[in-house]
């Protein structure tokens, strides 16, 4: 069976190691906010070009205490693309503050700049461009955005760990950044687990307090704060993969290369790589008019598909009302598809994805049929 994502694949690789710096922690009788945290987060730090790295407990937290240690929160207005995972917007919408949803760009899927303007009031506070499935936003022209209406910039990077736009890592560009190391990420934890990080001194600070309780010091609360810790275990676990990150992630672009070169069906559209971009493919995500039709011609074969994000953000019950009109959101996420793309994926398994795909019985009818 080829999945979509399979972790597990890659742990067995590296299982020994695993085991080994479990027990490490585990023989240490420290597992919160340890010497493991504090390497790491220096690790990540570095790796994204940036000071300050502080671990905290998920993706969606990081994105809420990044807000909370820019001041933002209820009264505010948060501008992000309602095409990615609804985590995002929960994020938001946790400090208090409202999720404002924009269209994406067509060909990278990411926060279309000319739509942020439209949505600015007086209340927005901050922009959330998303680099989704591993492809870099189109940052110049959303911080030129930001810095002509006094607004910081805040990457969701949640799905791009080691993606580079215009050769910067992604994450070093804006105000703060956050990933997740959820298991199916490019730098994926044994559970969940989570990262801001900055150039900001100040942010830094404020978010180490924000993430454990708001202290200052030992037992004395200063901040409305939350518990949100990245615990030694997984840090730990995070350091013996990063230094597979690299490599790991020149699988997965050359898994996306042999798509994007040997998929031939005419009822197939594949993603495009902007110039200034150097994406991970976190996923390889494609398009076709009958879905559902493919999707379940590629199971009989035993190919797994998946579909990211099946119902866009403006469109979740608890986004609604007031329902907003995003044409190329609401248009793309009928047709999109997920191929399977992870680093163990071997040449013969993605040899039969493609054949199953470009067979000639499998387009009949797909570019027409609704």
């Amino acid at each position: 069976m080829q999945l979509v994502s399979n972790p597990g694949k890659q742990n067995k690789k590296i299982r020994q190691e695993i085991l080994t710096t479990i027990k490490k922690v585990i023989d240490s009788g420290w597992y919160i906010l340890g010497s493991e945290v504090e390497q790491f987060e220096k690790e990540f730090a570095k790796y994204c070009q940036t000071k300050y790295c502080i671990g905290v407990g998920n993706g969606t937290d990081a994105i809420t205490l990044a807000l909370l240690a820019l001041d933002i929160g209820r009264g505010d207005e948060v501008i992000c693309p309602s095409f990615t995972a609804t985590f995002t917007a929960l994020g938001i919408s946790a400090t208090g503050a409202r999720p404002v949803f924009a269209d994406i760009d067509e060909k990278t899927y990411t926060i279309d700049p000319k739509d942020i303007e439209k949505r600015i009031t007086e209340k927005t506070k901050a922009i959330i461009p998303v680099h989704l499935y591993g492809h870099p936003a189109d940052m110049d022209p959303i911080l030129k955005i930001a810095k002509q209406h006094k607004l910081v910039v805040i990457e969701d990077a949640c799905q791009s760990h080691g993606a580079r736009y215009k050769g910067k890592r992604v994450g070093s560009l804006g105000d703060a950044a956050c990933f997740s190391f959820y298991p199916t990420k490019n730098l994926g934890a044994l559970g969940d687990g989570g990262a801001v990080i900055t150039n900001n001194k100040k942010i830094a600070d404020k978010i180490k307090m924000l993430r454990n309780g708001g202290q200052k010091n030992r037992y004395e609360h200063v901040l409305l704060g939350r518990n949100s810790r990245l615990d030694e275990l997984q840090a730990a676990i995070l350091s013996v993969k990063l230094k597979y990150l690299d490599e790991w992630n020149k699988k997965r672009i050359k898994i996306a290369q042999k798509y994007l070169e040997l998929i031939k069906s005419p009822t197939i559209k594949l993603p495009k790589v902007q110039p200034w971009a150097q994406p991970v493919w976190h996923l390889f995500v494609i398009q076709t008019n009958n879905r559902d039709k493919l999707m379940t011609a590629l199971a009989k074969k035993n190919i797994m598909t998946q579909i990211h994000y099946l119902i866009p953000a403006h469109l979740q019950p608890i986004y609604r009302p007031p329902a907003i009109k995003l044409p190329t959101t609401e248009e793309i996420v009928t047709k999109i598809i997920s191929l399977p793309i992870y680093p163990e994926l071997i040449k013969s398994q993605q040899e039969k994805i493609i054949a199953a795909i470009n067979k000639k019985p499998l387009d009949i009818n797909l570019s027409t049929d609704k």
